[in-house]
């Protein structure tokens, strides 16, 4: 096994980011940040990276014939030494996570297994995979904001709810860009299921949700700025997701941008709460 599949098969730059959010969550928890919050990076890309050399491991059939350049089908990593690797990232960042907090280290917990069971399961179970996905994703806020205790925790509940419903719309809507695809390849999604415009109705909704839980009064940066700011980011959101409302096809999806706005609309919340939290 060499060095670059080692890496190459974590996903870095995907790691990384998530390291990053986590760091995100404990600034909008304090206002500052700390030598030991530098932890949560560690926890949150040691369990990330694991979770994608799992997620590698059970996709090595589809692998084989759609990226047989990745480590696994490629044969830079054999099967049994992804399986070592991936057992030793997870120890590692849970062992880490021990020198956290009682409730960090519970996110913890709790994340690795359902990484483990999206891998395996939830993937391919409509619905509950792209929750699963979602879940992760907005979770990662309450990781940085519990390092600062139950109240930095729900300092960071607006934006994890944001965070999940918008994850939520942006991964129907994904399911809806690719269901042709899925569809030859024998998986089922909820495009399949209720149609792609009924997917753009659930996905709006999602969107008006994710509005709501934006001006919920959570936390004291709760202010003009913030309302103002917000208020941008929503439409950006809402607007994202009303471009798949009226499609009844992949390609009208697809050519709708609404899975690049709804993207962009999280990344502005993200530098909203940011800016909220140290002004």
């Amino acid at each position: 096994m060499s060095v670059s599949a080692l890496v190459r098969i974590t996903r870095p730059h995907n790691a990384a980011v998530a390291g990053l959010t986590a760091l995100l969550g404990y600034l909008i928890a304090t206002g500052t940040l700390t030598l030991p919050s530098l932890l949560l990076a560690g926890v949150v890309v040691l369990i990330t990276a694991a979770g994608n050399v799992i997620n590698d491991l059970y996709d090595i059939d589809i692998d084989r014939i759609n990226r047989p350049d990745r480590p696994i089908p490629s044969g830079a990593i054999s099967l049994q030494g992804a399986k070592i690797y991936a057992t030793v990232l997870f120890a590692g960042g849970i062992v880490l996570a021990t020198l956290t907090t009682p409730l960090c280290l519970l996110i913890a917990l709790i994340n690795s297994v359902i990484l483990i069971a999206y891998a395996a399961h939830l993937k391919r179970i409509p619905v509950l995979g792209n929750l699963a996905v979602a879940y992760l994703t907005a979770s990662i806020f309450l990781f940085g904001g519990a390092f600062a205790g139950i109240e930095g925790l729900i300092r960071n509940i607006s934006l994890a709810t944001i965070t999940f419903l918008a994850t939520t719309a942006r991964e129907v809507l994904k399911d809806a860009e690719d269901v042709d695809g899925d569809a030859a390849g024998g998986a089922r999604t909820l495009p399949m299921i209720i149609g792609i415009q009924g997917t753009g109705v659930v996905a709006f909704t999602c969107a008006c949700g994710a509005v709501v839980a934006s001006i919920l009064p959570i936390g004291d940066w709760w202010g003009l700025f913030y309302l103002i700011a917000i208020g941008f980011v929503d439409a950006v959101i809402l607007f994202g997701a009303s471009r798949g409302l009226g499609c009844r096809t992949a390609d009208c999806v697809r050519n709708s941008s609404a899975t690049s706005i709804l993207r962009a609309g999280m990344f502005a919340a993200l530098a909203v709460f940011a800016i909220a939290a140290i002004m």
